[in-house]
């Protein structure tokens, strides 16, 4: 059994809230914490921000890319650009314009797919789904699936290595909390579904240790006509999520967890209106997540934290520093001009160390790292 050191202790001038009335003007609180926001943690009152660096050199420096400039069609999901990857979890982002001629299966872990853009129907073993930009669709190891575009797709797909999806534990808030799981839509047996049964020749393309294996059959596998249980495809679209919110304290984003796998969470930032409270902090706070590598994926509207950033762009920030708001957005919220956060992200909170895809660098914004420093 192992527990944590407990020594709640104040030292010098202090708020006595977290994240809330500052002691005096010109101060900036940062957040030192273990486990991802659930540890243990320490606000630190600093008189300069605690991203004002004037230079960085080495490979720590927090990072942006712009996914919308990647080839991103490929042949096969797996082919698609790793944007993102650790032995854990495999963060890929695929493009999609006709339908499938063949099925697609995950032999190495659960995949979570974001709808980007897009829209079309997705076929597995479970039936039928409609899909739509802003829709999670959780895909439960070695399914076989299919999509027939309607319109382009392009989607993220997020790859729990070797691991499965979960729900997160909603705690004092109860299960009905942020979604109630009654609105998560599993696959029907339906016309649609029916309709693309038949005898055909039919490849099933397996993934399992990163390498691929075609299966031909003489006949479309998707040839269910019911199943009963509780393992299966869902869906829930981010228009579904009513976030948990505080009028008088800025929730950290743990707050706003989504599915839950072994060695990594995913959040789901969607809008809601801004802290009113005038001693409340209206930006997320500066901190070191000295446990987790954190990479947020910008889907859409006005990033109010971020400058410079638009729909289709990748941040990601290794554990290890302090970052926080971009000094303008941090200016913005003293003013208390904004009253609503119109964002749309997911972000990833990864135990272990994230590395960069390959060809990645080509579309990084090499700039993102001095847009922290002071406007002179």
């Amino acid at each position: 059994m192992r527990k944590w050191i407990s020594f709640p202790h104040k030292e010098g001038t202090v708020s006595r809230q977290a994240h809330a009335d500052f002691p005096k003007e010109g101060i900036y609180e940062r957040e030192v914490g273990r486990s991802g926001f659930f540890g243990p943690a320490t606000h630190l009152h600093h008189t300069h921000a605690p991203t004002g660096w004037s230079n960085w050199e080495g490979p720590l420096r927090p990072r942006a890319f712009d996914l919308n400039e990647l080839d991103k069609a490929t042949a096969l999901p797996w082919d698609a650009p790793n944007v993102l990857n650790n032995p854990h979890c495999q963060f890929r982002i695929w493009s999609l314009n006709e339908k499938m001629n063949y099925l697609a299966r995950n032999g190495d872990g659960d995949e979570l797919m974001f709808i980007h853009a897009g829209a079309g129907g997705f076929f597995c073993d479970y039936g039928h789904l409609s899909i739509r930009d802003g829709d999670y669709v959780l895909i439960p190891r070695s399914t076989s699936w299919r999509i027939e575009p309607s319109a382009p797709i392009t989607m993220l797909l997020i790859e729990a290595t070797n691991g499965s999806y979960q729900l997160p534990d909603k705690g004092l808030v109860g299960p009905h909390a942020i979604f109630d799981e009654a609105m998560l839509d599993v696959p029907a047996i339906d016309d649609a579904f029916r309709a693309q049964q038949g005898e055909v020749d039919t490849r099933v393309v397996i993934k399992r240790r990163g390498a691929v294996s075609t299966v031909t059959y003489p006949f479309n596998p998707l040839d269910a006509i019911g199943w009963h249980g509780n393992l299966s495809v869902a869906r829930i679209n981010w228009r579904d999520i009513r976030p948990l919110m505080s009028h008088r304290y800025h929730l950290p984003p743990s707050a706003h967890s989504t599915f839950v796998a072994e060695r990594f969470v995913v959040c789901t930032f969607v809008p809601r209106p801004i802290e009113s409270d005038p001693g409340a902090l209206k930006v997320p706070f500066y901190h070191n997540n000295d446990d987790y590598d954190e990479a947020i994926f910008y889907h859409a509207g006005d990033f109010f934290s971020r400058d410079n950033i638009k729909p289709g762009m990748i941040t990601f920030h290794p554990c290890g520093f302090t970052h926080g708001p971009h000094p303008k957005a941090f200016a913005a919220a003293q003013v208390g001009a904004k009253k609503f956060a119109d964002e749309v992200a997911v972000m990833i909170d990864a135990r272990d160390a994230l590395d960069v895809g390959a060809g990645l660098a080509k579309v990084e914004w090499a700039g993102y790292v001095d847009s922290w420093k002071p406007k002179t």
